[in-house]
């Protein structure tokens, strides 16, 4: 009796090794399908999407990822299943062609075949990822088999096994997901809904007669309004608001050009409160600067300079000087926020400039560097080197945004150079802490920005 029990626990532990040997064989192959199965290409318009999927998850339903200028943001569409679509627009061509299909209206065949098109990219992928997940499997019981040295029956045997195995827990795995996304996808209309944002109609011009004569203009924060320098001569109420400036790199655009620059930039002005939206400031009411841009006729090149305000640039530097680091969770999780909203109306922001009349050339700035991390005179107020170069990553991440979202869209982006002139140094291009505009462009500083400009400019016309 007790040789029997021992038999049939021998059997039940071999069953056993034989049922996790299969299961981990199966992880591994999933691992690896989803590993090397190649994204596929959605084109429509102009347009291209790369449809793969995102990393397994424990929950059985939930959005879908869309890597936007690489970030990460949660589809507002929900799928089902632990394995769901991920969306790469990062190569998206927001060009004159297809700047009103980015805020197309639902209902339309064009919008109509983007859903149909990634329905059936994500069938491609799908069929790509359970070949790959039978590869896998079979690579995996050839070693198997090879290490136990079987007949090539057996050897064969159990690599169908395998293979059956794991496309069966395969398609199970993914199978709702698999076969409910395409539903899903097709109902997609808009780029516009796939960054969860509603379609946005193109900005009108704002009221007024056109302005004739215009060659550049300057759209932007206070970066671009030269905060802190000597303002504008005979300013108007909304140039004193705004912090215009004559020594803005606007007035050297227009000076190195022989061009009538229009600088519409405000000090504060994000993109959704400035750019695409009114900004209040004080007393007054500036109009969206994109809208006063549109009545200009005859225009060569948008300079835009945005971002800063957006991400509440001088309050993640507050919360830097006042912490014992600038890189606890709590700052962290409150730059992350931040900068994804950006991201999401960055978007917005292209898709209008694309639609712009004329089509100039648009050149996005990225930010400049302030500080020197080998000096220590921010030590006093707690800003330290260590404190700095955390704040510089933070920056790096902003302007990576900017970068890969004009890219994106075909449109220019430079970073100005303040190497060597960063605060502290014996020539600044960055106003100190006892300036009027701490952190912001000296008016040499200002000059460096124009001529970045200048020269992405000439290279967009040769």
């Amino acid at each position: 009796m007790t040789l029997q029990r021992t038999g049939t626990l021998q059997h039940l532990l071999r069953a056993l090794a034989v049922v996790v040997g299969l299961l981990a064989a199966t992880a591994a192959a999933i691992a690896f399908s989803l590993r090397v199965t190649p994204t596929q290409s959605v084109s429509t318009l102009g347009q291209q999407v790369e449809v793969g999927a995102a990393s397994p998850t424990l929950t059985l339903s939930g959005p879908g990822v869309l890597d936007l200028f690489g970030q990460s943001i949660p589809t507002q569409a929900r799928f089902a299943g632990p394995v769901r679509p991920e969306l790469d627009l990062t190569k998206i061509t927001i060009n004159r062609q297809v700047a009103s299909f980015v805020t197309a209206a639902e209902g339309t065949s064009a919008t109509a075949t983007l859903g149909r098109r990634l329905a059936g990219g994500w069938t491609r992928y799908f069929i790509w990822q359970a070949t790959f997940v039978a590869i896998g499997a079979a690579l995996l019981a050839l070693a198997y088999v090879g290490l136990r040295r079987r007949s090539w029956r057996r050897s064969l045997l159990t690599m169908l096994l395998v293979v059956v195995v794991a496309e069966g827990i395969d398609l199970g795995f993914v199978m709702e997901t698999a076969y409910s996304a395409p539903r899903v996808l097709s109902k997609v209309r808009s780029l516009s809904q796939l960054v969860g944002q509603s379609p946005q109609p193109l900005i009108a011009p704002a009221s007024g007669p056109p302005i004739r004569g215009v060659q550049g203009v300057v759209l932007g924060d206070s970066t671009a309004s030269g905060l802190g320098n000597p303002l504008v001569t005979h300013p108007s109420a909304i140039d004193r608001a705004c912090f215009r400036s004559s020594d803005a790199y606007a007035v050297d655009l227009a000076s190195v050009n022989g061009w009538k620059v229009r600088n519409l930039a405000c000090s504060g002005a994000t993109i959704p409160d400035g750019i695409l939206g009114p900004q209040v400031v004080g007393t007054h009411v500036v109009p969206p600067q994109l809208a006063v841009a549109r009545r200009a006729r005859g225009v060569k090149a948008i300079f835009v300079s945005v971002g800063a305000d957006d991400v509440g640039w001088d309050t993640i530097i507050r919360l830097c000087v006042v912490s014992p680091s600038c890189d606890n969770s709590a700052s962290t999780a409150y730059f992350q926020r931040k900068l994804y909203r950006f991201t999401k109306d960055y978007y917005q922001l292209l898709g209008q400039l694309a639609a712009f009349p004329g089509h100039p050339q648009v050149i996005v700035n990225q930010y400049y560097d302030p500080f020197d991390p080998s000096l220590s005179c921010l030590d006093h107020v707690g800003l330290t080197p260590a404190k700095q170069r955390v704040l510089v990553q933070q920056l790096d991440a902003l302007n990576a945004v900017i970068a890969k979202g004009a890219q994106a869209t075909g449109f220019k982006s430079v970073q100005p150079d303040f190497s060597g002139h960063g605060l502290c140094t014996s020539v600044p291009y960055v106003q100190g802490l006892g300036e009027a505009a701490p952190f912001h462009p000296t008016p040499a500083g200002e000059l460096v920005i124009a001529l970045s400009d200048e020269a992405a400019f000439l290279a967009g016309r040769s």
